[in-house]
């Protein structure tokens, strides 16, 4: 899986030698009031970096996620290879997070049994009026099903946004389908486990300038729990 990545990294660097004006960049950062992912309470005020580098379709993006409140929060940085044509996408996440199975915590240890990694692969269409995506984790630190074996933990999600008000929408419903300990500790089987609504709007700033706030309601009926987050993205 290592050398996927280096592979998947230097492939999408080489395209700089000849379609430099094709190659599109993107550089952003969220700051969240928390950071809420497919449901489960993933830490406090965060900020959250994007890297990323795109090519008629293909396209490799670094993203992070740092604590600025709590010192304890995971950290977080993913790499992703993706490909997307028409409304099809799939892709494959390299997830590195500061605890797992290493003691150390260490970026460069892929051992099957001893890593923080967690590699996940994802296809998904986009409908137009809806969006669904299917995601697996195939390596790494997964979690175990109901026999202790790996349980190749997935999660389906489906997407509608929608305008309202001048205002962009997204309802958003996930779900866990097999058993796993991998979401909310652990889930026996099939269970609903994101259930949200965001709206974004621009803030303008000046005539080229403007700042996207966004706030989100969150519902997970598997624990039983729910969130409010706010955040807005600065990018160039």
């Amino acid at each position: 899986m290592k050398k996927i990545v280096l592979f998947a990294m230097g492939l999408v660097m080489g395209m700089t030698t000849f379609a430099q004006d094709e190659i599109e960049t993107t550089v952003s950062g969220d700051i969240v009031s928390s950071y809420i992912w497919r449901g489960q309470d993933l830490g406090s005020a965060a900020v959250q970096p994007t890297l990323g580098i795109g090519y008629k379709g293909l396209s490799l993006s670094a993203w992070g996620s740092y604590g600025l409140v709590n010192p304890a929060d995971t950290k977080e940085f993913d790499l992703t290879l993706a490909y997307a044509i028409g409304g099809l996408n799939i892709g494959i996440t390299d997830y590195w997070f500061s605890a797992g199975q290493d003691p150390e915590n260490r970026y460069f240890k892929y051992d099957a049994h001893g890593t923080n990694h967690v590699f996940e692969a994802n296809i998904g269409y986009d409908f137009g009026l809806a969006s669904l995506q299917w995601y697996t984790n195939i390596a790494g630190n997964d979690g175990t099903n109901k026999d202790g074996k790996r349980a190749y933990s997935s999660y389906v999600e489906a997407n509608v946004p929608f305008k309202l008000a001048t205002v962009d929408w997204t309802a958003t419903v996930g779900a866990v389908p097999f058993a796993t300990s991998a979401y909310n500790g652990w889930t026996s089987g099939f269970a609903v486990t994101n259930v949200s609504l965001k709206a974004t709007k621009d803030i303008k700033v000046t005539d080229s300038f403007s700042i996207p706030i966004f706030g989100q309601i969150v519902g997970n009926p598997c624990s039983q729990m729910a969130y409010l987050v706010l955040g807005f993205t600065l990018q160039p």
